[in-house]
């Protein structure tokens, strides 16, 4: 797998996110990957996360290199699915690779059984922190 992108999350959906990791099964490839890239990231105050990262609850939109398909996605908290016509978990392989990365990074994520995903971001339609909505 090639070096990984930095990564910049603001300290709300940090604290969130670690939470989520806390109370969910130990073992499970994503929680523990998702933990990493919490670990390797720049914490930033939401007023302050430039406008071309992918924080949570940001509509992106982003390309699957090897399957060359374009997805638009809301990138979500699991109890806030059933709700996001477009959502995808933080929770899932490819929600969780797309948190925290730049319009126009590519990053390989891990995906079950072995494959690997190569996605890059395109561009970000929407992010709370550049409306100025704070995250619920």
């Amino acid at each position: 797998m090639s070096q990984r992108p930095p990564l910049i999350i603001n300290r709300l959906d940090a604290e969130r996110l670690q939470r989520l990791i806390d109370d969910a099964e130990t073992g499970f490839d994503v929680v523990d990957a998702l933990e990493a890239e919490l670990e390797r990231s720049d914490v930033l105050e939401p007023e302050d996360m430039p406008d071309d990262v992918v924080s949570m609850n940001s509509q992106v939109e982003f390309t699957d290199i090897g399957k060359d398909r374009r997805f638009t996605r809301t990138l979500v908290y699991p109890h806030s699915l059933a709700t996001t016509e477009d959502g995808i978990s933080v929770m899932a392989p490819v929600g969780a690779a797309l948190l925290g990365l730049r319009v126009g990074e590519t990053i390989e994520w891990p995906l079950p059984g072995g494959q690997t995903a190569t996605l890059r971001i395109e561009t970000i339609l929407w992010q709370p922190e550049r409306e100025g909505q704070l995250h619920r």
